[in-house]
Order: structure tokens, then sequence, then C-alpha cells
């Protein structure tokens, strides 16, 4: 069979890789009942991948789209996401099921969970309290299926190694600023006190990821997406990932509901989130803070490296929340300063103490 016309917003700029990708398609395409003309783009992400919809009829005579990943295995490896796919699969949650594997070219064949994410459906003036709670009955249930020695291990030198993204990329890459003695004592001092902080906590199944943008929405229910990172760390990480997201906000006092009834939910199931919300909310705000610091230098790496400028758009975002958090403890009040100095923001006069 001749391959069929390439779509029009489908773009490779490796003709050979486009010469096999046509050749595994064409292999697939009967199989599968693909209408390979009806290729097209389906989203990208911060990564080296990208997805494409392709629409379908099943041996049922049924009419479906399905997901093809483009992963160049050069750049990507997709053993993780074929991994963690079982993990979730097998813990009862919906993920894309996985048709084909062409793991030397690093093409992959899914089922599709729909077109809409929760962000997508979300409207930013009014919290969708029903979506969150179905997004932390999720979150309970993955993290109920946690086993030790699975998946990496989220330990000390790969949070310290994330932090880190903070001033090699943010600060001095894209703020062109440059920490004397002093300032870089103040940036290890403040990490050792965060990771610290965040490995007090008891570990269980982590996503990495876990926010609107990576749930899809349909009558079956929410879907997760963008699980290959997945890690065992910290049970604060994943609520924290989905209520200080970084790309949509929340006044506190919905994120503390929200946050409420997960920690309810989580302890009534036998997860180790202890028994007093106080210390561990105290506990989610640190970990935010550990990722936002990373996610403001991943951001910046988009950008610089990979140039993909409309991450940094929401920079303004992690750092309110950097701010946030170190306001309330008095042991992050040198950060807070060295945050403000870095972005130019204007030194308060009055010195306010935050609870400890």
């Amino acid at each position: 069979m001749a391959p069929a016309p390439p779509a029009k917003d489908v773009i490779w700029a490796d003709a050979e890789r486009q010469s096999r990708f046509e050749n595994w398609l064409a292999a697939l395409s009967a199989e599968h009942g693909l209408q390979r003309a009806s290729l097209r783009a389906a989203s990208a992400d911060a990564s080296f991948r990208r997805y494409l919809r392709i629409n379908a009829t099943g041996s049922d005579g049924i009419a479906r789209s399905l997901i093809i990943m483009d992963a160049p295995p050069d750049k990507e490896n997709s053993a993780p996401f074929v991994n963690v796919a079982g993990l979730m699969r097998d813990a009862g949650i919906r993920v894309p099921e996985i048709l084909n594997w062409d793991a030397p070219n690093g093409f992959m064949l899914l089922s599709d969970l729909g077109a809409q994410t929760m962000m997508q459906v979300i409207d930013p003036t009014t919290p969708p309290l029903d979506l969150y709670l179905q997004a932390t009955d999720i979150l309970v249930q993955w993290q109920l299926a946690s086993i030790a020695d699975v998946l990496p291990p989220y330990d000390h030198a790969l949070l310290l190694r994330e932090v880190e993204l903070y001033p090699q990329w943010y600060v001095t890459q894209h703020r062109n600023f440059t920490l004397d003695a002093a300032q870089r004592k103040v940036l290890d001092d403040a990490f050792a006190c965060i990771l610290q902080n965040n490995l007090r906590w008891p570990s269980v199944y982590v996503h990495r990821d876990f926010m609107p943008r990576n749930l899809m929405v349909s009558r079956e229910g929410l879907g997760v997406l963008d699980f290959q990172d997945a890690v065992y760390g910290p049970i604060t990480y994943d609520i924290a990932s989905l209520m200080r997201d970084a790309f949509l906000s929340w006044e506190e006092d919905f994120c503390l509901d929200v946050t409420i009834r997960y920690w309810e939910k989580a302890r009534k199931a036998g997860l180790p989130v202890g028994d007093d919300f106080g210390e561990f909310y105290r506990g989610v705000e640190w970990m935010g803070l550990q990722r936002h610091l990373k996610v403001t230098g991943i951001f910046a790496r988009l950008t610089l490296r990979d140039g993909k400028p409309q991450y940094l758009a929401d920079t303004p975002r992690f750092i309110h929340y950097m701010r946030s958090t170190c306001e309330r403890y008095r042991e992050l009040k040198p950060l807070l300063r060295l945050i403000e100095k870095i972005d130019g923001i204007e030194i308060p006069n009055v010195f306010a103490f935050g609870r400890t």
C-alpha cells in the first residue's frame, strides 16, 4: 500500500524518520482500520515527544480515534511510559491502552482518552470542586497501589538536582544575575532545609506532574496522561502539584478545602499522611516550594535551550507561589529576600515573622 499523503499540520524535520513512520503506520493500517489520510496533530509537550491523532474503524465497525506518540528514541526513552501505564492500569486508573509499540523507532499507537483536558473545561473564574474531588480520588487510588523499589526513588540527590535548575537556568541564564558567595550560601542553606522537610514524609508512587493539563475529561471519568516520569517519593508531592498548578491558580480557601478533603480520604484509606492536618499542609507547602523552584528553572531552560518561550509567561505565578510560602516561615525569609532581589521586586519595609 502506498503511503497516504502527509497531513498538512504534521511536519517532519527528518525525511528518513518520516519514511520509517509511514512504513510502520502502513503495516498497522489494516489491523486497526486506520484512516491514514486523517492523521493530524493532537498535542505537544515540554519534552521531545509529540502526539498525533488518527481516525480508525474497529472490527466492530465503530468509528473511533487513536493517538500516536512520536518519541525519538535518541531523545526520549518510552520504556518508563509503558511500565507506569501498566502500574496505573493495574491500580484501576484510566490510562491509554498501548496497542502497538515500535521501540527501536519510538512510535506508539494508543487508545484515545478524549480531546478535552480538565484544564480546557475549567472556567478559570469558578473552581470545579467535583472535578478536583475526582482527581483526589484517583490520587488516593494511585498511592494505595504503591510498592517500594518498583519506581525510581525521589531521593535527596534527585530533589537537589531539580532545585539546582533554578540557579542554573532561571537566575544565571534567564535573569543574568550573578550570585555572590553569600547569596549562594543562602540558596544552599534554603535547599538543605527544604529537602530535609520534603524527605520527612513517607514515600508512595508519585505521578510528578499531576495537574489539570494531564487529566482527561470524559463520560467514563477522568483519565491520566504524562505519567512517564513517575517516581517513589514524598506523599506530599502530587497534591501540591494539583493544587499549586503550573498554569492555573485558585484562592487559598479553595486549595485548603480540597487538600483537607484529600487528607481525610487518604487518612481513612490508611495512607501515611499523619493525624495532624496542619503538619501535613506545612509539608505540602514545602513540597510545593521545591516544585516551583524546579519548574521555574525548567521553564527558563525550555525558552533558552529548546526554543519554547511560551512557558515563561507563567513564571510570575511561580514567583508568587514561592514568595507566599517563604513569607509564612521564618527559616525561609533569607530565601524570600534573595528571590525578591533576583526578580527586582521591591522589598517590604515591614519584616513580618511567619509561623514556624
